[in-house]
């Protein structure tokens, strides 16, 4: 009886099969690629700031997500699922993208030309990464 227990995998929290996580993982990842999308759209529009207030909404709130999204991730992480890259990815994009809101804080060309574009282009990558790698710590075991 003790060695089935100890060798079952730890199922993820999670609401009818599916881990609550990934309800909340989508978010950052949208925000933070439109954020990118909005920079390249602000470098293009000839200066048009109304591209830089939209990157700088999506920042947010993908910061706001992404937080939910860790701090469930590292609950399964430290119950025993596989999370850990998920999570640890997560997190260096969640703080390359905190980094970029305080270099969007800026006004105009400023906040977007050179370390803003940087940041976001680095920034979508890990999240990016991050969302390909949760699907390990997805699999629900029956």
């Amino acid at each position: 009886m003790a060695e089935t227990v100890a060798h079952r995998p730890v199922r993820p929290i999670s609401i009818v099969r599916h881990p609550i996580y990934s309800l909340f993982l989508p978010v950052p990842v949208v925000c933070f690629i439109g954020a990118l999308i909005t920079d390249l759209s602000y470098l293009n529009s000839g200066g048009n700031l109304l591209w830089v207030n939209f990157s700088a909404w999506l920042l947010a709130a993908g910061l706001v997500f992404g937080v939910v999204a860790l701090i469930i991730l590292l609950i399964d992480a430290i119950r025993g699922s596989a999370a850990w890259l998920a999570f640890g990815l997560l997190l260096a994009a969640w703080i390359v993208e905190f980094i970029n809101s305080l270099v969007h804080a800026r006004d105009g060309w400023t906040a977007v030309a050179g370390l803003g574009l940087i940041l976001s282009i680095i920034g979508t990558v890990l999240v990016l990464v991050a969302g390909w790698f949760s699907r390990r710590a997805v699999e629900v075991v029956p």
